[in-house]
């Protein structure tokens, strides 16, 4: 399942999506199809074949919660430090320009919590925390067409050449 921007389940919406795994139970037993409780409790099919199998299995105590599948990377606290890093800027950590990018912030976490953790998993940590991609919405207002387009004309076939 994929969350929203803002992080994971709250503790209600937690207790709310347990209810709506034990509540099957009862069908089950009944021998009810697993397309009717699906579309019922609007979820797709396969979780309910899931479920099905899991408390054949298990019986009904196996519909609980497993809790997470995994703990986070860093702590709070150590997110908090990492938030500020970036207002630090790039330069600070021995980048030329002024972009952040997922492979710099890794490298940042590498260094500052020795920690190591894969590009789609620094992509992930930022979502969860509410952060997202920023793209610039325009262009900016001191960019010169004139010169983009000699140098695109003039220099870029050189350096293209070479």
């Amino acid at each position: 399942m994929r969350y929203r921007q803002g992080g994971g389940l709250t503790a209600e919406r937690q207790q709310f999506r347990e209810e709506l795994r034990l509540t099957p139970a009862e069908r089950f037993a009944r021998s009810e199809a697993s397309s009717v409780i699906a579309k019922d409790l609007r979820v797709s099919v396969r979780s309910v074949q899931r479920w099905r199998q899991t408390g054949n299995e298990g019986g009904p105590r196996a519909l609980r919660s497993q809790g997470p599948a995994s703990l986070p990377r860093l702590s709070q606290e150590q997110f908090a430090q990492l938030e500020a890093e970036p207002a630090k800027g790039p330069a600070a950590h021995g980048w030329q320009d002024q972009r952040w990018t997922l492979s710099r912030v890794k490298t940042v976490i590498g260094r500052r919590f020795h920690q190591t953790c894969t590009i789609q998993g620094v992509r992930k940590l930022l979502v969860r925390h509410g952060w997202s991609c920023q793209v610039p919405a325009r262009r900016a207002m001191e960019r010169d067409d004139e010169a983009v387009a000699g140098w695109v004309e003039e220099v870029w076939p050189c350096a293209e050449g070479s």
